[in-house]
Formats: C-alpha cells, structure tokens, sequence
C-alpha cells in the first residue's frame, strides 16, 4: 500500500483511519525520542527520520540529493513498519532490541533487516521505540554509515 502524500501531515490523513491514531502516536513516540539533530521527512514515500544536509553534506550515497536515512515509518498493507538503519547496522543495538523485545510484547517478533512488523497495531511497544529511538546519535549514525559506505 503506497500513500501518495507530499507531507508527514499528508501521509497521517491518507491512512486508514484505525491506523491514524496508532502511527500518530508512534510518529510522536520517535520525535519525543530521537537525539537532537534527526530531523523528521517525507523519505521514500514514508514519514522519515533524517540526518539533514546541515549536518551531513554528503547526503544519501545513493543520491547525495537526499538527506542520509535513519529511521522510517509506514502504513503498508497488511502492517505498520518501523525501519531502524541502526538495528541494521550495529549488530550489538539489534541483540539489545531483540532480549528487550519480548518484556513488552507476548507474540513474536517479526522483523526483517531493519524492518520491524506490527501486524496488530495495538501491541506496538511505545516505550521501547522510544527507547531504541534514543540510543544513536546523528553523528554516531554518520559514523558507521560511512564505516560501512566508505570502506
């Protein structure tokens, strides 16, 4: 399911409306959370979270146009996803995640790469997205992106 939507604002009206409430509060979960200096975006059609220009001139390395991802979320089909490029990255913050998952989730985590899947919104574990938000910078995220980028 793509949101056709030229503004977070715009992505947030064109859900379903049992949806609205559960990635409002997710949206608001993250920016609550993240480390200054993330900004939020409309990034690859979802609502994004970015290490802008201002910070990273260099920009995304498949568009340097494009400010360097770190997190997203997105009304898909049959889910809601969080997309962490740190849990993807750093292989100690995914061990964390996952030993920490299940103390506030009773069904099984369901996650890809760096997608995490919510097939039920209603069990989308806020307070430790707001956790797993908070714990890298943009300067730490600068840093192994281009570890990894740049090696």
């Amino acid at each position: 399911m793509k949101v056709q939507a030229n503004s977070i604002e715009e992505y947030l009206a064109a859900i379903p409306e049992e949806r609205k409430p559960h990635m409002e509060q997710l949206h608001r979960t993250i920016l609550d959370n993240l480390p200054e200096g993330f900004k939020p975006a409309l990034s690859y059609g979802m609502i994004g979270y970015v290490v802008p220009h201002s910070l990273y001139p260099d920009g995304y390395h498949c568009d340097p146009k494009l400010p360097l991802p770190f997190m997203s979320i997105a009304s898909q089909k049959n889910f809601i996803a969080l997309y962490h490029m740190g849990i993807y990255s750093d292989p100690e913050l995914l061990e964390w995640f996952k030993a920490e998952y299940p103390k506030y989730v009773k069904t099984k985590l369901d996650m890809g790469k760096s997608c995490i899947r919510f097939k039920k919104p209603e069990t989308i574990p806020y307070e430790l997205i707001a956790q797993l938000s908070s714990k890298m910078t943009p300067q730490h995220w600068i840093d192994r992106y281009e570890s990894v980028v740049k090696s």
